[in-house]
């Protein structure tokens, strides 16, 4: 893991800058490499991240005091290090993002435009096997991304917002009933308390766009109907710079001809004939891979199950296989020839005949005891 740079560095201030001059050059660093301004570009964001991790440490005092004296390790040992994801960032400089798109933060008497991007849903169909193995697809989605034209300001290029003259920058209406006054939020600027007298002709003032986008996504082996998956940032786009939502895929499974699913398991049903279950036998069996022997031992009843051990479904936590589970059916033959009727009524004969001999002997130990 790469040693951390220097705070000061990161932000390119003296160690000896003031709070404003922090946080111009936050400004500047944040703005530059936002990741709205710079899509499916990791450098950048991480980039994005080590500024709001040092401004978070340098603007607070006692923060900034440890770090001089100790650096990193001193804010690690006072469990003052760290920054969180983006939401963090969003939610700690909500006031600086703001504005960046020329409006100013709920503490100065106005509501944030600022919103995390909608969550998108997408269902899935896998076959049985995709599933149980895993698979890479694409699939393509219509969402609201940020307005390359404004780049989310919703402002024509070369011009900003202005104080909504209906409220006063307040986003706010007041009107009198009686002995009471009702506030409402500003029918004109919907309570940003901001006016875009230019609206970008591209996304007409919205900040925003409907694109059609090609996600990739990596199905993991074990996956089940009901299984969801979750890709961090790829729904909708946060308007005026707040962070994207998120992505989930609802997964539904197609059932398979020959195989069920049991957890892990596989389950599956062979059919053998009423002589190889007497007389035992070797069949072949289709597994999840390809085909397996499996040995029919003699006597072998209606219903009983054999195991394949570790040819079943991976685990999604821990990638160990479960076991196949054949029950067999013994099939009873249609339209015999008059030879194999005749060889089966001479075996219906013995079978009596072993029958009458073992029920002779109990009866005559019964009477030879009485």
């Amino acid at each position: 893991m790469a040693a951390k740079r220097d705070y000061y560095d990161v932000l390119g201030v003296e160690r000896n800058a003031t709070g404003d001059e922090l946080k111009a050059k936050y400004r500047k660093l944040a703005f530059k490499f936002h990741p709205d301004r710079n899509p499916d570009d990791t450098a950048a964001e991480e980039k994005f991240k080590e500024a709001a991790e040092a401004y978070d440490v340098l603007r607070d005092p006692k923060k900034r005091q440890i770090y001089d004296q100790l650096g990193h390790r001193g804010l690690e040992n006072s469990g003052a290090a760290g920054f969180g994801g983006f939401d963090d960032i969003f939610s700690s400089f909500g006031d600086i993002f703001e504005d960046f798109f020329g409006f100013n933060t709920g503490k100065r008497g106005r509501t944030s435009k600022v919103q995390r991007g909608a969550d998108l849903r997408y269902d899935m169909t896998l076959s049985f096997m995709e599933a149980a193995f895993g698979t890479e697809t694409e699939i393509n989605l219509e969402k609201k991304e940020v307005c390359s034209g404004c780049k989310g300001t919703a402002c024509e290029e070369g011009t900003y917002p202005e104080t909504c003259r209906h409220c006063n920058g307040t986003g706010q209406v007041s009107r009198s009933q009686g002995f009471f006054t009702v506030r409402n939020t500003c029918p004109s600027c919907r309570g940003n308390g901001q006016a875009i007298p230019h609206p970008c002709t591209r996304c007409r003032g919205t900040g925003q766009v409907m694109n059609k986008k090609a996600v990739s996504v990596k199905i993991p082996g074990g996956v089940d109907s009901g299984s969801r998956l979750r890709l961090n940032g790829e729904g909708e786009s946060g308007a005026f710079g707040g962070p994207a939502g998120d992505l989930y895929v609802f997964i539904g499974v197609e059932p398979h001809d020959f195989f069920e699913r049991s957890n892990t398991d596989v389950l599956c049903k062979t059919q053998i004939s009423f002589v190889q279950a007497a007389l035992g036998d070797k069949i072949e069996v289709p597994t999840l891979d390809d085909k397996k022997i499996l040995e029919i031992p003699k006597g072998t009843q209606p219903g009983e199950l054999f195991r394949f051990a570790n040819e079943g479904i991976p685990s999604l936590r821990s990638g160990k296989r479960g076991d196949q589970i054949i029950q067999v059916e013994i099939t009873t033959p249609k339209n015999l020839t008059k030879r194999q009727e005749e060889l089966l009524r001479e075996f219906k004969k013995l079978e009596e005949n072993k029958l009458s001999s073992k029920l002779k002997k109990i009866l005559g130990r019964r009477f030879a005891e009485s």
